[in-house]
């Protein structure tokens, strides 16, 4: 019966409206085993009243895949920003304080707008252009795979916002696209057809907010819930630009 009535107590950070002002509110949660935090949302979300007893509108946050492959639930925990679905209760310390990840746009408490990053890969030509050409072709470029392996690795990038939320240079005083859409680069210029367009992502990269704005602070890498080594492919980056403004020069 103690057990039962064990609770676990969160203070939100919430927001009624993109240009509303912050405030907080407290909730309790009956405690379960291996219970996470979009599970305690999910509980507030059935009867949203707070711990002093007062009646209020159920938190909004954004979820999906509930099994840390979408990057919908971003959110900061106790400080650090992560993923709800995959944040344990019996990991973090009460009360658990959430907010929401400010390096976007918020929506409404803890759902964030990230049409920031989505932008973003537009403007480094994240994408492989498919025509259909080598559909048909016994020789169509192959990958070894030493590179396939690094790919893959990029490729795990969930567009969660982690990395740009730990990342001190992107904020509303700086137009640095970020880590995210870089270590995108990284992925297409690897890529056998992608790399066909190596030259327009890397001259995009060395326009203003572009690579020369990153510290590299590594918060990014410390921050990927994929464990994705960010800054050892932007430093790989910052060789090839190199590379690209010479032969820029010397194409003159």
């Amino acid at each position: 019966m103690a057990e039962n009535k064990k609770k676990v107590h969160f203070i939100i950070e919430r927001q009624d409206g993109p240009n509303s002002k912050p405030y907080t509110e407290e909730f309790e949660v009956d405690y379960r085993p291996a219970l996470n935090v979009v599970a305690c949302l999910m509980e507030i979300q059935k009867n949203p009243v707070t711990k002093d007893g007062k009646k209020t509108t159920a938190p909004v946050w954004e979820c999906n895949c509930l099994e840390k492959v979408c990057g919908a639930c971003t959110m900061v925990i106790n400080g650090k920003v992560q993923q709800a679905c995959s944040a344990l209760i019996d990991h973090l310390q009460q009360p658990i304080r959430l907010a929401p990840a400010r390096t976007f746009p918020v929506i409404r408490d803890l759902h964030i707008d990230r049409t920031l990053m989505f932008e973003n890969l537009k403007r480094i030509q994240g994408w492989v252009k498919v025509d259909g050409t080598w559909e048909v072709h016994n020789d169509a470029p192959r990958q070894n795979p030493r590179v396939a392996q690094e790919a893959y690795e990029i490729s795990r990038c969930m567009t969660c916002g982690c990395c740009m939320e730990a990342c001190p240079n992107v904020n509303p005083g700086s137009d640095f696209i970020g880590p995210q859409p870089l270590g995108q680069v990284h992925l297409f210029n690897l890529h056998p057809i992608g790399e066909y367009f190596k030259e327009d992502r890397l001259n995009a990269i060395m326009a203003k907010g572009g690579i020369a704005s990153c510290g590299n602070s590594q918060n990014c890498v410390q921050a990927c819930p994929k464990e994705i080594k960010l800054t050892t492919y932007i430093a790989k980056l910052n060789r090839e630009t190199n590379k690209q403004a010479l032969k820029n020069l010397f194409n003159k």
